[in-house]
């Protein structure tokens, strides 16, 4: 896996994410001056669930980072499935995907709401083929019984 023997503290994770974010401030650039279509809405409630997505991007980010000390896991080789990560494997992910579609709906083009469902497309390729493959490598069947219990980026209702 890595010379420190863990999995990579990191991952693929910034480079996704930075791309996520790239795209959508090149989306609002690209609207804002009128070269891609901009179909506004004018409803406040779009704009308040997406400052509640935001909100609920930060605590997921929070809780993953501050709480859950996902780096001492990485580091400790402990796979993380308590807090925030009972709900998700991949709450920092799950975090910028929220945040991102909320700054969507708050800037209120709606032909930019295809953005996130493309975002989580690719996050769960990518995530799927990089992360969740090292995860299962070195936690083997615990992993297995783990994903099948939680999801990916949205947490199941129970």
């Amino acid at each position: 896996m890595s010379e420190n023997n863990h999995l990579p503290v990191f991952g693929v994770g910034p480079y996704l994410i930075g791309m996520i974010i790239l795209i959508t401030i090149l989306f609002f650039v690209l609207s804002f001056h009128n070269v891609i279509p901009v179909y506004k809405s004018n409803q406040i409630i779009l704009s308040v669930l997406g400052f509640v997505l935001i909100v609920v991007g930060t605590i997921f980010w929070l809780s993953a980072n501050v709480n859950s000390r996902i780096d001492d896991g990485i580091r400790n080789n402990q796979l993380i499935t308590t807090g925030i990560y009972s709900k998700v494997r991949h709450p920092i992910y799950a975090a910028f995907l929220y945040a991102v579609t909320g700054a969507i709906l708050i800037f209120d083009n709606l032909f930019l709401i295809f953005l996130p469902v493309i975002f989580w497309l690719i996050l769960t390729v990518v995530i799927k083929n990089t992360e969740e493959k090292w995860l299962f490598e070195w936690y083997g069947d615990y992993y297995l019984i783990y994903s099948r219990k939680v999801n990916r980026f949205i947490p199941k209702v129970r």
